[in-house]
């Protein structure tokens, strides 16, 4: 059963001793990486819903980090929601993670991205749309190709393909894997903002702005001087997390199992 976390942790200053601020005029929530896990998704936009309306009344602005699709059962559920939350006049804003990169490539018929998309969970989001596993798993990467682009909603692959790159909010940078340290956001190569790993998690220096970001599994919330990382591994852990940014406050939300 799941039960809701609220975690408050000490912020993190800037070089000048002024702890980052998104602003005073609105809140902001940010989610990490979902994949597939619409019943944690549910969990979650509920706590924040809670949350909001415990704090004074203000303008919200909700950030995916990306990564909504593969490894958990309910991808096309999730993009499903997603859209719903995105076309209800909600202000949502929703970045691009390497998942959806793939994803996209491949319902466009690219079958040079279709063994790399099996390998990342791609087969259980096809099952969600329909394709069971017992038949994707003998079907060859030409088939899977052909498949999703006659059973994959076309709508579904250019609402994905429309989500940014990176989205700035005061003090805070939101991204979904992270950036090339000391390169201005404006020179930054989209690959590396939804594909980096080492060269950002490694980095112990400051970067221009906060960067709020997922893609890197870890068991806790990463709260550090330069950077912090959502993704607890939802698909497996039953941990998806949300981060709330206030002025210069900042909480999280966090499901959970017991």
């Amino acid at each position: 059963m799941a039960h809701p976390m609220l975690k408050f942790l000490r912020r993190s200053d800037d070089q000048d001793g002024t702890p980052p601020s998104v602003g005073d005029d609105w809140r902001v929530y940010a989610i990490g990486d979902i994949h597939g896990r619409l019943d944690l998704l549910d969990q979650l936009l509920g706590m924040l819903v809670a949350d909001d309306a415990l704090r004074p009344g203000k303008r919200r602005c909700l950030i995916l980090l990306g990564d909504l699709i593969d490894r958990g059962p309910h991808s096309a559920q999730v993009v499903e929601r997603v859209r719903a939350l995105h076309g209800s006049g909600s202000d949502i804003r929703l970045l691009k993670g390497n998942h959806e990169e793939i994803f996209v490539m491949a319902a466009r018929g690219d079958q040079g991205a279709v063994g790399f998309f099996r390998r990342i969970g791609g087969m259980e989001t096809l099952a969600s749309y329909g394709l069971p596993l017992s038949l994707s798993a003998d079907m060859d990467d030409g088939a899977i190709a052909h498949w999703m682009l006659n059973h994959v909603p076309r709508a579904d692959v250019d609402f994905l393909d429309s989500f940014v790159d990176h989205l700035t909010v005061g003090d805070y940078l939101f991204v979904h894997a992270g950036i090339r340290p000391r390169v201005p956001i404006s020179e930054q190569r989209p690959s590396d903002l939804r594909w980096i790993r080492g060269d950002f998690l490694n980095h112990g220096g400051r970067h221009d702005k906060m960067v709020v970001h997922g893609h890197s599994i870890t068991l806790e919330v990463e709260n550090l001087a330069n950077r912090i990382g959502i993704d607890t591994g939802a698909y497996y852990s039953g941990r998806l997390t949300a981060i709330g940014l206030e002025g210069a406050d900042r909480w999280f939300l966090q499901t959970g199992e017991t």
